[in-house]
């Protein structure tokens, strides 16, 4: 039996490794402390859930879903939108419901990129960036960020050929792994930049309330007209929604109408019910989005602390939920041996910065995604491992 190219991509993959790893580490009797994924622990708004509740019973909801009628949420996404960043967006033509974000950046590829294409990422970044483009068979070239530039891309440094052969750019901030946040002025530059290039502008935005300072800007605020953006978000993060797969885009008119295209040959929408619940969210009381930030902090403090008195000398986040943190000798050069060893020795689970891009390697994320005593606990596992190491 043969199988396309496209798919030699994917048969090396450091999370399915450790997915083994924590197996092994299950089977060997380790209670499993996993801050390997960044899936929010904590419950959606009862408000949110009784807008599903009310739909079930509702027989004329149990049917497909297509685009006209996702019109109701079309308008919700773009009244936040504009009340959050004051630019004006047309329901109609400028948004689209996604089954998640990540529906949105795997499929956008495939309407822009022809075979041999390039698209422009971040390294490190969110791996279902680069599977977008390898679906598309696409080529993908990474964008070095160190944390000496905040990790930002240096634009200036993409060869020439590359720029011939480019047709988008990826970007994302806040940013997951690294949780550094852009200014407005990064994103003016990139909007410049991609003008210039005739380049699509993409940017995925998961952790646009996760914030524990000033609020990150909307690539859209650098190019109010949408002449080359288009924008993902999700209800994921803010909303504790992740299992109800909710997102959506907004941008450019011709880039939404082309992502639909794609979208129609792919499958409809959610469940009615669920887009009633992200309507309830949208439209609903924001106090529980300031719950899910101040949680957050709290264990991003609590765990940074932890790490800190035990001599492992991280930086604060300033964003998201997680924290980036250099590793320590000897394993500066081999972040899949020490998150390995890490889960098997000590039943704590966390993801190799190899898994996130080149530039990833020498670094670990951990995803806060438990209240502060397992965290601290977590820590105490970690501490005990680097000194019998």
């Amino acid at each position: 039996m043969q199988f396309a190219q496209r798919l030699d991509c994917f048969h090396s993959n450091v999370f399915a490794d450790m997915d083994q790893a924590k197996a092994r580490a299950r089977a060997a009797g380790q209670e499993i402390i996993d801050l390997s994924l960044g899936s929010s622990d904590l419950p959606a708004q009862s408000h949110v859930l009784d807008a599903i509740a009310q739909s079930l019973t509702d027989a004329s909801t149990h049917g497909y879903l297509l685009f006209h009628g996702t019109r109701t949420f079309r308008e919700a996404a773009a009244t936040w939108y504009t009340q959050r960043f004051g630019i004006s967006v047309d329901p109609e033509t400028e948004v689209l419901p996604l089954i998640g974000s990540q529906e949105g950046t795997a499929h956008l590829p495939l309407a822009i990129l022809n075979p041999g294409d390039f698209a422009l990422l971040l390294d490190p970044g969110y791996p279902s960036h680069a599977g977008g483009v390898y679906l598309a068979s696409g080529q993908v070239y990474a964008m070095p960020m160190v944390a000496e530039r905040g990790f930002l891309p240096v634009f200036q440094d993409i060869p020439a050929p590359v720029l011939a052969q480019a047709r988008m750019m990826v970007l994302s901030y806040p940013h997951n792994p690294t949780t550094a946040i852009a200014p407005l002025s990064f994103f003016q530059e990139a909007v410049a930049f991609c003008q210039q290039h005739d380049l699509v502008l993409v940017h995925d935005f998961p952790y646009a309330d996760l914030t524990f300072g000033e609020k990150p800007p909307s690539v859209l605020q650098a190019d109010p007209q949408k002449t080359c953006s288009i924008e993902f978000f999700t209800l994921s993060k803010s909303y504790n929604m992740g299992g109800f797969r909710v997102g959506y885009a907004i941008g450019n008119a011709t880039l939404i109408r082309a992502l639909r295209c794609v979208k129609a040959a792919i499958d409809f929408n959610q469940y009615q019910g669920i887009l009633n619940g992200a309507i309830a969210a949208l439209s609903g009381p924001q106090q529980g989005v300031q719950i899910v930030v101040e949680t957050f902090q709290r264990r991003r403090d609590a765990f940074v602390n932890a790490l800190h008195q035990m001599g492992w000398q991280v930086p604060t986040p300033p964003a998201t939920m997680y924290v980036w943190a250099k590793l320590p000798p000897p394993w500066a050069t081999n972040s899949v041996q020490f998150c390995t060893q890490l889960v098997e020795s000590t039943g704590v689970a966390v993801s190799p910065g190899a898994g996130f891009g080149k530039s990833g390697e020498g670094y670990v994320r951990f995803a806060l995604v438990h209240e502060p005593p397992k965290l601290e606990r977590a820590v105490e596992r970690i501490s005990h491992f680097l000194r019998s190491a």
